[in-house]
């Protein structure tokens, strides 16, 4: 799966328990119709992958989704649920309205100079 959007906020690194657990966090805003703020954690030796992105960036991100089951002290089953990334990368800045990137104008382009009405082409068609 994967989220694709702008970069909001990019977390610093965490880290949790004796074992030193490390999570990163990062929030993608959707560039749709009705945007959403998507909360995506990195974790372990993927919150280095990070360290290049910044708010603003336009990105892919490559996810998984996890759910977990936890029992409270008072018997109750609770379920959590969490979106984690595996990888990240730029992704082309498309412009506001989703068309193509601007063409050069016509006179950019030199007209060839040199053709004869006599020269043959090998063109099969």
């Amino acid at each position: 799966m994967e989220v694709q959007g702008r970069i909001k906020m990019v977390g610093e690194t965490q880290t949790f328990g004796g074992n030193g657990f490390r999570k990163r966090e990062v929030v993608v805003t959707t560039e749709e119709q009705y945007p959403q703020h998507i909360m995506v954690e990195f974790v372990q030796d993927k919150c280095d992958l990070l360290n290049s992105y910044k708010a603003g960036q336009q990105v892919k991100i490559s996810i998984n989704l996890r759910g977990r089951e936890w029992v409270n002290p008072q018997g109750e089953t609770k379920y959590f649920n969490s979106i984690q990334g595996w990888r990240i990368e730029a992704s082309q800045e498309a412009s506001a309205d989703g068309s193509l990137p601007p063409v050069p104008p016509m006179d950019a382009f030199e007209p060839a100079g040199d053709l004869k009405e006599d020269d043959h082409d090998d063109l099969p068609f």
